[in-house]
């Protein structure tokens, strides 16, 4: 299966490319349901690493539910695979070490100021509305990836103004402090920003994924958060059952 377009991106540790590497074309759809992923032994020969090393990448995928590892056929891509990924509010701290490696995060920027026209409409107050502003950058295993851009309306978490956000990712402080009823995800592949691609090392115009959330209680918005990855390096996920009816 040489043919398979599975390649390593060189960002980070091993086990992690290639697990971003067989990802990818599972959650684009690329890989339907039922393929076979390439073997241990075929990955071991293929990269020259080591078998510990893929098993932890193959290991982590059927933790996600994006493979199945059968005894005799091998390990296949599960069934609807390409639905998960967009119908639960993650963390990518938690994904990092589910994913067995090491996250940090910088703040690179906070401040509570009146709201413009765009900030405004985004979090559905009056323009003026004061507001606050945080940016972080992620890193997994020491390298960047995930710029995170987000707007919070303090009235909604007052507490938010004096926490400094110590071990604690900020959407994670505030899934676990205010209570939400309502979210809304938007994806896609953009060109790099130029913020984006000054702080997380890339060519301006490099191929982006951009999450887009915003979160409510009631008829008022708590958060709206832009995540911008570099293409392959952030695999998301959500474990989800079929509703009633």
């Amino acid at each position: 299966m040489n043919g398979d377009g599975i390649v390593l991106d060189g960002q980070g540790p091993l086990h992690l490319q290639i697990r971003r590497a067989i990802a990818g074309p599972i959650l684009s759809g690329a890989w339907a349901p039922g393929r076979r992923i390439p073997s241990e032994h075929e990955l071991v020969a293929r990269f020259g690493v080591s078998r510990m090393t893929v098993n932890r990448a193959l290991a982590s995928l059927a933790g996600e539910g994006l493979v199945e590892r059968r005894r005799r056929a091998g390990t296949v891509v599960a069934a609807r695979s390409a639905e998960r990924a967009v119908f639960e509010i993650w963390d990518i701290a938690a994904e990092i070490a589910r994913a067995g490696g090491v996250h940090r995060a910088d703040l690179l920027a906070r401040a509570e100021e009146p709201a413009g026209a765009e900030e405004a409409a985004l979090l559905k107050v009056e323009p003026g509305t004061a507001v606050l502003r945080l940016v972080l950058r992620h890193h997994a295993d020491g390298v960047p990836v995930q710029l995170e851009e987000r707007l919070v309306d303090p009235a909604m978490a007052p507490a938010i103004r004096t926490e400094t956000f110590a071990g604690i990712t900020p959407g994670r402080w505030l899934l676990e402090r205010v209570p939400w009823t309502e979210a809304e995800h938007r994806i896609g592949a953009v060109e790099a920003p130029a913020a984006a691609a000054r702080h997380l090392g890339l060519s301006r115009g490099a191929a982006c994924l951009v999450v887009e959330r915003r979160t409510w209680r009631g008829e008022r918005a708590i958060t709206h958060v832009r995540l911008t990855s570099p293409a392959g390096a952030q695999v998301l996920v959500g474990r989800f059952g079929p509703s009633a009816g």
